[in-house]
């Protein structure tokens, strides 16, 4: 009899499968289309360890010290879109779309280890001739950049960590795509079907305040995720195993400032003072309301405490 329901169940679950892939197939978006429709001016491409990388370059042209910065898994340089805006009247500011994601595309050797992050960032800054910068990372992001300031401390003169990842996670609710993509099975699903929905329910588990996910946000998400090869590469990223040397945080003598939201529950903020306790030399600050990406959330709150950071010494 159990046999019998195990039968069954498999079945069900099989079907249930199927009718999901036909109705949420979503193909591939391709490169040119998207490239029409999120890289106007200021975009440009660069090549980058066989890639043609997506960047924006702005700001003032004096400037010997931009502000560099890195965005998080399955986002792109748009998340920075509000504070650019602003930075850029008085910095220059670089943003790309890292390997893996947005206009970018996949690494052509499918490596999305932080090993690979580290080098990439190094070449690109070589590429637009950047010889020390102002380092900002959000989740990958901070973990790439405090993993760079370790490994080129010269070229970073002040290193600012939003929401990084890094530290081992326990008890942290996530994100429903992030979920799926390590669960077998379900993981290649999520290479042919992203229904908006997902999308949507993704970025309101991001968020503090979720009525603040627009219809026109979760679009752009939705379109780089399916960026040619960009599925692919996400669900290769989330199933890397995950062995991050945090002892390096230790060893940076730079000044650094943390930044976390209040209600991130992919990375919680329990890790700000981990970060806090391991830094030589830092600033904390935690943001109440704000869920994992506060310079996309919230950026009125982040553009003053930046601002004030590269102005400041700690």
């Amino acid at each position: 009899m159990r046999f019998k329901v195990l039968i069954v169940t498999i079945g069900v679950l099989t079907l249930a499968l199927m009718i999901g892939m036909v109705t949420f197939y979503q193909p591939d978006i391709p490169f040119e289309t998207l490239k029409k429709k999120y890289a106007g001016a200021p975009s440009r491409f660069v090549d980058v360890m066989n890639m043609q990388v997506h960047y924006r370059d702005e700001g003032s042209e004096t400037d010997t010290i931009p502000l560099v910065l890195l965005h998080g898994t399955a986002s792109s340089l748009h998340t920075w879109n509000a504070c650019a805006s602003e930075w850029t009247k008085t910095h220059r500011v670089l943003r790309m779309d890292l390997p893996g994601f947005g206009l970018t595309g996949p690494h052509p050797e499918h490596n999305y280890n932080i090993d690979m992050y580290v080098a990439f960032l190094a070449a690109f800054l070589e590429a637009t001739n950047v010889e020390q910068c102002y380092l900002a990372g959000n989740s990958l992001g901070g973990l790439i950049a405090y993993q760079f300031a370790a490994a080129y401390p010269d070229k970073v003169k002040k290193l600012l960590l939003l929401d990084a990842a890094g530290y081992p996670i326990t008890n942290a609710k996530g994100s429903l795509a992030f979920t799926l993509g390590r669960i077998p099975v379900l993981k290649n699903i999520l290479k042919v079907i992203t229904p908006i929905s997902l999308v949507r329910k993704s970025l309101e588990d991001a968020y503090g305040d979720k009525t603040l996910v627009t219809n026109e946000l979760a679009e752009q998400y939705r379109d780089m995720a399916c960026r040619e090869g960009n599925r692919e590469a996400l669900v290769q990223r989330l199933n890397l195993e995950h062995q991050t040397d945090t002892t390096v945080i230790g060893t940076l003598a730079i000044p650094t400032l943390v930044i976390w939201g209040e209600l991130d529950q992919l990375i919680p903020v329990t890790h700000a003072y981990k970060f806090s306790r391991d830094l030589p030399v830092d600033s904390v600050v935690v943001l109440p309301g704000v869920g994992h990406v506060p310079m996309e959330e919230s950026p009125r709150l982040i553009i003053p405490l930046v601002n004030r950071f590269i102005r400041d010494t700690l």
